[in-house]
């Protein structure tokens, strides 16, 4: 019997030349290792059926389901600055789209799931370890409220991958609201195919970008839809310290979602030129490198929507940077609305970003814990993180003076804050735990973070060790693709 999923895939329907009809390669033992069910019931799927054989195997990329068409998309990119163009998913494959329960369309995609056209001698596989890394991250950034695709199931292949050593294989089966980047619009503009970027981006304002169809350039109200759905995405991250480590631009996409969890990482002591990523050597990507590397990344669409702007390259140009030059202020007014629920302000005063830079300038001074360091804000108790509390003092004072201007309810400013510091956030030492406890067969760890990171804002009095940053022992200072 074949697995009944309500696809309607509207990705499939455009010319051959977006993508290339292939199906997953099959996996010699597949093992359900872990099913997001509140997110299948969301997307509408049967959670018994994913779980049978049957779904499993789909999971897999071993069989099919009703209605689906599996594709790899192509795409190009800007990888670390340097142009390649053609990449497309190299080892993921594209099921098909479902409408979910709130009426949105969303994709579901297979990762780690065989050679494509597209894979530039890659195994077109992925092991245990980055999965795992993925399914934590993104579910956790799902709880935080950003924007992101999402981890439906990781199974287990029964197969080894070999990176440095034979490793288990597991595919990851990812939900997004689509998978079209930056770097496809760029695929299709470097080969001057017009009609193919008309067909695209016509298609990309009608999934995303619904209100751009009225305006009177509706490819330039859509330039500026990308734009402020990335300055709010980016003031995320940072309010969080989450550092990406792969902001190439087929990882920026058009939804305003985050994607690729590859070599991510959550600052754990805070500089703002922390990297972690082995492959970003010049820290292009660092943390607070993110909001300049948007900008640049837009640019690199902006370029690319020019024959679709204007007829006239001059004025195309023009508009398409007045569009890309609203990033600044999009971004900082996003930024400073949050980091002013982190400091439990509720008021808008002139110096504010002066303030959150001074603290954040006291944290870097002594490597202060990022998460840590604003949630002890909301229990007074800030000034423990740092090894010498006068850094922490100076600023205190201007803080607790622009307190007395707000002239607000203590437990009430201290429950706000809470709900806008996480308590717990996915440590790379605690990831590194999860996946080396899988590799022994063993997920009660995994299980365990999963749960606690889905109530990130709370604290159960069994979980506080989570809370903790790493022994020196314990630090992971670098952090790894998995291709």
């Amino acid at each position: 019997m074949t697995l009944h999923v309500n696809f309607d895939n509207t990705y499939a329907r455009l010319p051959e030349r977006f993508f290339t009809r292939i199906d997953p390669t099959p996996v010699k033992s597949p093992r359900l290792l872990k099913l997001n069910t509140a997110l299948a019931e969301e997307l509408g799927l049967v959670t018994q059926d994913l779980q049978s054989e049957q779904g499993v195997a789909w999971m897999a990329g071993n069989s099919a389901a009703h209605g689906s068409e599996p594709l790899s998309q192509a795409y190009a990119g800007h990888q670390f600055g340097g142009w390649v163009p053609q990449l497309g998913d190299g080892r993921a494959h594209l099921l098909g789209e479902v409408i979910d329960r709130k009426g949105q369309r969303r994709d579901i995609q297979l990762k780690g799931s065989g050679r494509t056209p597209y894979s530039r001698m890659g195994d077109g596989r992925a092991w245990l370890g980055p999965v795992l890394r993925e399914y934590i991250v993104s579910e956790a950034m799902h709880s935080f409220g950003i924007p992101t695709t999402r981890a439906l199931a990781v199974v287990a292949t029964g197969e080894d991958v070999l990176r440095e050593t034979p490793l288990p294989g597991a595919v990851l089966t990812r939900v997004a609201s689509s998978h079209i980047r930056v770097g496809t619009f760029q695929y299709f503009a470097a080969r001057q195919d017009r009609d193919a970027l008309q067909l695209l981006t016509d298609h990309a304002i009608a999934r995303h970008h619904p209100e751009a169809v009225g305006a009177s350039n509706p490819v330039l109200a859509f330039l500026g839809s990308v734009v402020a759905a990335q300055a709010e995405l980016v003031a995320g991250w940072m309010a969080l310290g989450f550092i990406h480590g792969v902001m190439n631009t087929d990882n920026t996409t058009i939804s305003g979602e985050t994607i690729d969890y590859g070599p991510c990482a959550f600052i754990d002591g805070y500089h703002p030129e922390k990297v972690f990523s082995s492959i970003d050597q010049f820290g292009r990507y660092a943390y607070r490198n993110q909001p300049d590397v948007l900008v640049w990344n837009l640019a690199q669409l902006a370029s690319s929507l020019l024959p679709l702007i204007d007829d006239d390259t001059d004025k195309a140009v023009a508009l398409a940077t007045e569009a890309i030059h609203t990033f600044p202020s999009l971004y900082q007014a996003a930024w400073l609305t949050l980091f002013r629920a982190k400091l439990g302000l509720q008021r808008q005063e002139a110096d504010d970003a002066d303030l959150v830079q001074g603290l954040l300038d006291a944290m870097a001074g002594q490597l202060a814990d990022f998460t840590n360091t604003f949630r002890a804000l909301s229990e007074d108790d800030a000034d423990d993180g740092f090894e010498n509390p006068a850094a922490f003092a100076a600023w205190n004072d201007r803080y607790l003076a622009r307190l007395a201007r707000e002239d607000s309810d203590v437990a009430a400013r201290h429950q706000r804050m809470r709900k806008a510091n996480p308590a717990i956030i996915p440590r790379n030492h605690r990831i590194e735990e999860v996946i080396q406890a899988a590799l022994s067969d063993d997920f009660d760890p995994f299980e365990r973070l999963i749960a606690a990171l889905a109530r990130p804002f709370e604290i159960a009095e069994s979980d506080r060790d989570l809370t903790q940053p790493p022994r020196p022992e314990e630090a992971v200072v670098r952090t790894f693709c998995g291709t």
